[in-house]
C-alpha cells in the first residue's frame, strides 16, 4: 500500500498506534462530519484528529520501494517506476521520478497543516483532562517537526508555516533558510520535550525521548559538510554556482559550536535512557551477536526475538494485526517479507542487497574483507561480522521453511541464488535465482536478499499473511549513539568516541577499535553503514558527508555463484549446500539490468517540482536544477 493512499485513510489509520476501542469511540461521527468546536470539546475526538496528522508517516521504511535502492545498499528488482530517473541523475523539476519512496513536498505540507491545526486549536481546547492536553500538543509540535526535517533534509530550506491558512490566504510564501528551517524545528522540539516530559509511554507514538532523538539528527544533519556554505562550495560545482546557497546550507556562524551542540543533544539522550546490551566488557560470540542483533531488528514484534530489545525504539511506526470489529477487519499488517523475501518462497524480491554492502561488513577479527585474498575470495560468507548473517541472506544461508510445492525442490530451507552441476554437463538453477522454476520474473538480479526486517518467525508465512509485527524504527538508540560518536569525533573527543563506538563493536562480536584521525573517521563510516543498513540512513548519510559520488555513483555489483562438482563426487538430488561434493566460485560482476547509475552534484537535493514553483512564484530552485 503506497503512502498516498494511507493519507486517504484518514482517521482509518489510527491503527498507525495500538488503541482498545470501545463501542462509543467507534459510533463517533467522521470528523470531517463533526465541527470544529465539538472536536475540540471531547478529548477523544481531538485525540482522534492528532492520530490522523500521525497517518501521513505512512509505512516508513516498509514501502514496496525502499530507499536503500536510492543508494549503495540495494538495488529494485523491478525495472522502472522512476527509481533510475534518480539513480542515474535524470532528475528535473518535470520529472522528479518515484514518488513512493521519496517523501513529496505537497504530502508533507498537508501533514504539516493538519499538525498545525491541532498545535493553533489544543491551548483552548474546552476539555478538561489537562494531562490529555498537554500530551496532543506535545506530539503535535513532534509531528510538525517531523515533517519539517523530512522537507530539510531531501529539499533544503522550506516555507516555514506556523498556522493553518485559510482558503482565501495568498499561499505564496517564499523559502526559509537553512538556519531558520533548523531553529523553528529545535523550537518545536523543546516544547515537545517539555510537554512530553512525564508522559506515560505509548509504542508508536511521540514521547519526550522520540522528541529527543529527533533534536539529536537534526542538529547533526546541521553541523555536516552539506550543510556547511564554503565546505559544500568547495566540493560541489552545484553548491558553488549557486546565488541562494542560505537556503540549503549556513553562510555563516561557528561550525563549531554546531558541532558541539549536535553532541550535547545526543549524549542527552545517552544520559536519558539505555538501548539493548551496550555494556558487554568483550565481544559477544558470533552466535550470541547475530541473534542480538535480530532481535533489534525484530524491535519486540516477532516470536523469535527478545522482546527487551524494543528498547532500542525511540520512535517507531507500530504494526498490529488488531483493531477488529465484528467483521474481524483487519488493519495494520505490513508487507516486508512479500516485499523483499525470495522467489522461491513466493516473494517479491524487491530491495535486494548489492554486493558493495556485503563487502563492507568486516572479517570477524576486524580485518577489511578483501577479494585478493584466496581463503576469503573462496569463502566470502564465513567468519564475517554477524551483522552480515543477520542482515542478508546469501547462497547457502538458512531461511523458513519452504512452501510445500516448493519442499521438494528444496527440503533443505536454505537460500539458492547460484547454479549448481548436475552431473550430466548441466546444472541446475538455484530456486531463489531468476532463471528459478519457481517466479523466476521476481528472482534476485544480484544474488542476494535482505532478511533485516522480515520476521523469520515459521508460523509468519509472507505471501499468504499480513501478520508480521515487526515495527519499523524511525529513531532508535543506537542512532543516537553514533550521532555522539560521529560529533565526538569532529570536537576531537576521540577517547569518548572509541568508548561509545566500541560498544556497538562489542554487541555485535566485533573487537575493539584503536584507530585515531582519518582512520577512526573512515571506521566510524563503515561501522555506521553496517550498524544502520536498510535503516533509510545511508542515503542521507553520504550526501551530508558529500560522499555520494564515491557511493552512489559506483554502479552496481552483483554475485554470481557456480557450483562444479569434485572429482568423483555423485551430485546432490535434491540439491544442498555441501562444500564436502561442490567447488563453489564466487564471481563479482557489474550490473546495469535496470539502472547506469552515475552521480550528479545537483543530486545532494530533490528538485522542487514544476507544479509547486508554478503554484508558489516564490519558490526558488535548488541548487543543479
Amino acid at each position: 500500500m503506497k503512502r498516498r493512499k494511507l493519507i486517504l485513510l484518514g482517521l482509518l489509520t489510527v491503527a498507525l498506534i495500538p488503541l482498545s476501542c470501545n463501542e462509543d469511540f467507534l459510533e463517533t461521527q467522521p470528523l470531517d462530519s463533526i465541527s470544529a468546536d465539538a472536536t475540540w470539546a471531547d478529548g477523544a475526538l481531538a485525540q482522534a484528529f492528532v492520530f490522523n496528522v500521525y497517518s501521513s508517516l505512512g509505512y516508513g521504511g516498509f514501502e514496496e520501494e525502499g530507499l536503500a535502492s536510492l543508494t549503495d545498499e540495494a538495488m529494485f528488482t523491478h525495472s522502472g517506476r522512476g527509481i533510475n530517473v534518480i539513480t542515474e541523475g535524470s532528475l528535473s523539476p518535470s520529472g522528479t521520478g518515484n514518488v513512493n519512496i521519496i517523501p513529496q513536498w505537497n504530502e508533507l505540507y498537508l501533514a504539516i497543516r493538519k499538525a498545525n491545526i491541532a498545535i493553533q486549536e489544543l491551548p483552548n481546547a474546552t476539555f478538561e483532562d489537562q494531562t490529555l492536553k498537554d500530551r496532543l500538543l506535545g506530539e503535535a509540535h513532534f509531528l510538525r517537526a517531523y515533517y519539517y526535517h523530512q522537507l530539510m533534509r531531501y529539499y533544503g530550506g522550506a516555507p516555514i508555516i506556523d498556522r493553518p491558512y485559510g482558503l482565501d490566504e495568498d499561499y505564496s510564501i517564499a523559502r526559509s533558510t537553512y538556519a531558520e528551517n533548523v531553529e523553528f524545528v529545535v523550537s518545536d522540539l523543546d516544547k515537545a520535550i517539555t510537554l512530553l516530559d512525564g508522559k506515560d509511554f505509548t509504542a508508536g507514538r511521540a514521547s519526550k525521548l522520540s522528541a529527543m532523538g529527533l533534536k539529536s539528527r537534526v542538529l547533526l544533519y546541521a553541523a555536516s559538510d552539506l550543510r556547511d556554505g564554503p565546505t559544500a562550495s568547495s566540493k560541489s560545482s552545484a553548491h558553488a554556482s549557486y546565488s541562494n546557497l542560505d537556503l540549503v546550507a549556513y553562510t555563516s556562524g561557528d561550525r563549531a559550536s554546531r558541532w558541539n551542540a549536535a553532541k550535547t543533544a545526543a549524549k542527552a539522550v545517552l544520559d536519558a535512557t539505555t538501548g539493548y546490551k551496550l555494556d558487554l566488557a568483550a565481544p559477544a560470540s558470533a552466535e550470541a551477536a547475530t541473534q542480538t542483533y535480530v532481535s533489534i531488528a525484530m524491535g519486540g514484534g516477532s516470536a523469535i526475538g527478545d522482546p527487551a530489545a524494543r528498547a532500542e525504539l525511540l520512535f517507531e511506526r507500530t504494526h498490529t494485526p488488531l483493531f477488529t470489529v465484528e467483521s474481524n477487519w483487519p488493519l495494520g499488517g505490513i508487507h516486508q517479507g512479500i516485499n523483499n523475501g525470495p522467489n522461491g518462497y513466493h516473494n517479491w524480491a524487491g530491495n535486494t542487497p548489492i554486493q558493495q554492502l556485503v563487502d563492507d561488513y568486516q572479517m570477524m577479527d576486524g580485518s577489511d574483507f578483501d577479494w585478493g585474498n584466496p581463503a576469503h575470495a573462496a569463502a566470502p560468507y564465513e567468519n564475517r561480522d554477524p551483522r552480515l548473517t543477520a542482515t542478508i541472506l546469501y547462497d547457502g544461508a538458512g531461511w523458513k521453511p519452504r512452501p510445500s510445492d516448493v519442499a521438494s525442490i528444496d527440503p533443505y530451507d536454505e537460500i539458492q541464488t547460484g547454479t549448481y552441476a548436475d552431473g550430466s554437463g548441466g546444472i541446475i538453477a538455484g530456486v531463489d535465482m531468476r532463471d528459478s522454476p519457481i517466479e523466476n520474473w521476481n528472482g534476485s538480479r544480484t544474488g542476494y536478499y535482505v532478511r533485516k526486517f522480515i520476521d523469520a518467525d515459521p508460523a509468519v508465512v509472507d505471501n499468504q499473511s499480513s501478520a508480521q509485527v515487526v515495527p519499523w524504527p524511525f529513531i532508535r538508540y543506537t542512532e543516537m549513539v553514533l550521532n555522539y560518536v560521529e560529533a565526538s569525533i569532529a570536537t576531537g573527543d576521540e577517547g569518548e568516541a572509541l568508548t561509545w563506538l566500541n560498544k556497538i563493536r562489542f554487541r555485535a562480536g566485533m573487537p575493539a577499535l584503536t584507530s585515531s584521525g582519518t582512520a577512526l573517521l573512515e571506521d566510524y563510516i563503515n561501522e555506521r553503514r553496517v550498524e544502520l543498513a536498510y535503516e533509510e540512513h545511508r542515503y542521507h548519510d553520504t550526501r551530508r558527508w558529500m560522499i555520494a559520488e564515491q557511493t552512489l555513483g559506483r554502479g552496481i555489483k552483483i554475485m554470481k555463484v557456480v557450483a562444479t562438482l569434485k572429482a568423483g563426487a555423485t551430485p546432490l538430488s535434491p540439491y544442498r549446500h555441501d562444500t564436502s561434493v561442490y567447488d563453489y566460485t564466487y564471481n563479482v560482476v557489474e550490473n546495469t539490468d535496470n539502472e547506469t547509475r552515475t552521480w550528479d552534484d545537483k543530486m545532494y537535493f530533490m528538485p522542487l517540482s514544476r507544479d509547486e514553483i508554478n503554484r508558489n512564484d516564490l519558490l526558488i530552485q535548488n541548487p543543479g536544477y
